[in-house]
């Protein structure tokens, strides 16, 4: 598998590359991103690999990422897929409006990211974070006006609850609006709780799945120790002067003793293997279907990174990983797999589904 053995998205024709080039690390406005010249050594280093699908976001590095993505797409712009997002206030305190999911908050964002890009189109947007409070015709409705205006040419979805993208995406069926082509979700090795319902959800309503901080925020490479976690959980994001990024993913509960001792057992089949955590913990999503979104800060990360192609695993790598990070799926899920419900539907016969 390479860059250019290219996917479907979801169930349009889109065609994207296997793995996702992220730039919130384009910038350094948050503390810890890459600055202009090394950005772009990244962003050129995938293109030329014949990457195509790029994600951003309208609130990513406070509007550096897209503004840096413009200088870098401007000569080969229809050749390139690219994400972005909307839902987060971040320049306008005080405004109620300036965020949300609601129709005002979806047009001025684009509005906004297109300036800041340099383009007349997104080819996929996404509602960033589901707000609980928009009704979902207002975003359905939005999405579909938008993409008939031609300024975004796909819709997706991010952080959302399954049983609200379900209600979304048959409310765009019924109404012959544009549907929701993909869905962007925490997914790695040590997040895995989108098993329960937002990956066979996406599997039945045709979404592609895009999974957003894969490596767990580094956890996954292996390069945090107890001490680290111990540190991190004594110091607050704002009270980090540069930026760390374990303080960061403290923040988001991802840096915990459970994740460590995943990272461990990558680390572990990783060496023995012959690869980096990294670019195991990227192939195990690969293998899965998922669209890893690579974030890296580094030339040298990012060119790690794309080693995930040359992983192979073997049956006993392959458990190993899946029964170190083996979460619960709970009420339906377990009950349903048991023996007794399964013999009183099929009598006691052996009956297996289609595919």
């Amino acid at each position: 598998m390479a860059l250019t053995d290219y996917v479907l998205l979801g169930r349009s024709g889109l065609r994207v590359s296997p793995l996702s080039l992220g730039t919130m690390t384009f910038g350094k406005d948050w503390g810890w991103g890459a600055d202009e010249a090394e950005a772009r050594r990244i962003f050129d280093i995938y293109v030329e690999r014949g990457g195509n699908f790029i994600d951003t976001a309208n609130v990513y590095t406070n509007g550096s990422s897209e503004t840096l993505l413009g200088q870098f797409v401007a000569e080969r712009r229809d050749r390139l897929v690219i994400a972005s997002k909307y839902t987060l206030n971040a320049w306008f305190p005080g405004d109620p409006n300036a965020g949300g999911n609601h129709r005002k908050s979806m047009v001025r964002a684009v509005e906004a990211s297109l300036k800041r890009l340099g383009t007349d189109y997104l080819d996929l947007l996404y509602l960033h974070i589901w707000d609980g409070l928009t009704p979902i015709e207002e975003v359905m409705r939005g999405f579909d006006d938008l993409v008939r205006s031609g300024k975004i040419v796909y819709a997706g979805i991010s952080d959302t609850p399954a049983w609200q993208v379900a209600r979304m995406q048959t409310l765009a069926d019924l109404r012959g609006w544009a549907p929701l082509v993909a869905l962007q979700i925490e997914y790695s090795l040590a997040q895995r709780t989108v098993e329960r319902d937002l990956i066979p959800m996406a599997g039945e309503l045709g979404l592609g799945v895009v999974a957003w901080s894969p490596l767990a925020m580094g956890v996954l490479t292996g390069k945090y120790t107890q001490a680290d976690l111990d540190k991190a959980a004594a110091t607050s994001v704002q009270a980090t002067p540069d930026g760390a990024r374990s303080a960061v993913a403290h923040s988001h509960d991802i840096f915990n003793a459970r994740s460590l001792a995943i990272g461990a057992t990558v680390k572990q089949v990783a060496q023995s293997l012959g690869h980096s955590p990294a670019q195991v913990a990227l192939a195990w999503l690969l293998q899965r279907g998922a669209n890893p979104i690579v974030g890296a800060r580094t030339v040298v990360q990012f060119e790690d990174n794309l080693g995930a192609f040359d992983v192979r695993f073997d049956e006993a790598s392959q458990r190993k990983l899946d029964d170190a990070s083996a979460v619960e799926l709970g009420f339906p899920h377990d009950f349903l797999v048991s023996e007794i419900p399964r013999g009183l539907i099929t009598g006691g016969t052996n009956i297996r589904p289609r595919g």
